[in-house]
């Protein structure tokens, strides 16, 4: 028999040999560089894994430290009176920085978010990465059996052809983890939205009546400000003060008084327009502003939200002062005209 004869014809139609040789060096190469790149992208996601779980717990230690400041802030509002103004002013403290601590805690959780997203995508890479791994040695394993079967076989063919069969199941397994990791990182984000979106409120919301924190809702008092010299220039600043808010707590306890507070913003909400900011200014201070509306517009509605008021709270009453917006007025400039009508009112009323 001559040196060739019996082997196998290579692909080209030619003479097996040095071609084939080649072919099968290449195909290890590939194999081996897919080994490298996905060896590379597994020590990438164990990387980012280990680094959002650090931000996870950031997170969450910054959660705990809202909820012990908020604790503190509630604790001090139910002890201290209000000629202790500076029980109010703790309290309003650690609020703000409860309020702080909550937007650094959203912030995390949504760059968390983005960056599972993108762990996802790549992993959905890896896998069809390892596939493509998986479906070489499938090919490496049946030309391993082709000689195989036209020769005698060793047992170090067989070996060499159980391994290959055999990373190509490892590669298929690893594949279906990385979409499974995938899945769990898909739905990861998707909590940490919910979550984010859950902080903002508590961040940007007192959590006893629903209104805006003073710190956010002077951002949003700003931005009408700023909207109405866009257009008509007309804008009404309501600075509300609930009556009698003391006598409640002392009379009835603070929880009544806390649902007068809730009441009196509730009904506000239901007489104003929903893109109308309702700030908690203090303990029993509000701030409204009103846009496109004049000072008769604004005693219309304030007269409605008193009556509702009286209807559901019997005893219930707020005091009104209202400023318009004037050329080159600040948004200090309107909250103390408003004061100083509230004052006025009150003053008339006796």
């Amino acid at each position: 028999m001559t040196p060739n004869e019996g082997a196998e014809p290579s692909p080209n139609g030619g003479e097996p040999g040095q071609d084939d040789e080649q072919e099968r060096l290449l195909e290890a190469q590939t194999l081996s560089d897919s080994d490298q790149t996905t060896a590379d992208t597994d020590q990438t996601s164990a990387d980012s894994d280990q680094d959002r779980s650090d931000r996870d717990q950031a997170s969450s230690d910054r959660d705990q430290q809202a909820s012990d400041l908020e604790q503190a802030a509630s604790d001090r509002a139910h002890t201290a009176r209000e000629e202790a103004a500076g029980g109010y002013e703790a309290a309003r403290a650690d609020r703000e920085k409860a309020s702080a601590a909550r937007l650094a805690s959203t912030a995390e959780r949504a760059r968390t978010a983005e960056e599972r997203l993108g762990a996802a995508y790549m992993r959905d890479l890896t896998a069809h990465a390892r596939d493509r791994a998986a479906v070489k040695r499938d090919r490496a394993a049946e030309v391993l059996e082709a000689a195989n079967s036209t020769s005698e076989a060793t047992e170090s063919a067989e070996q060499r052809l159980a391994a290959v069969r055999e990373r190509a199941a490892a590669d298929r397994a690893r594949a279906a983890a990385d979409r499974a990791s995938a899945a769990s990182d898909r739905a990861a984000a998707a909590r940490d939205r919910e979550q984010a979106a859950i902080d903002l409120r508590h961040a940007y919301h007192d959590d006893l009546t629903g209104a805006l924190r003073r710190d956010m809702g002077e951002v949003a008092l700003q931005h009408e400000i700023d909207r109405a010299r866009r257009g008509d220039g007309r804008l009404v600043l309501a600075f509300v003060d609930v009556d009698g808010l003391k006598t409640v707590n002392d009379r009835d306890g603070h929880g009544a008084g806390d649902e007068l507070l809730k009441g009196v913003v509730e009904a506000m909400k239901a007489k104003l327009r929903s893109f109308d900011p309702i700030v908690r200014y203090g303990g029993d201070e509000f701030v409204c502003a009103l846009a496109a509306a004049d000072a008769a517009d604004a005693g219309k509605r304030f007269a409605e939200i008193k009556m509702t008021l009286a209807r559901d709270y019997g005893q219930a009453a707020i005091s009104v002062g209202v400023a318009e917006l004037r050329p080159g007025d600040t948004l200090a400039d309107l909250v103390a005209r408003g004061d100083q009508a509230l004052y006025e009112s009150r003053r008339r009323e006796r």
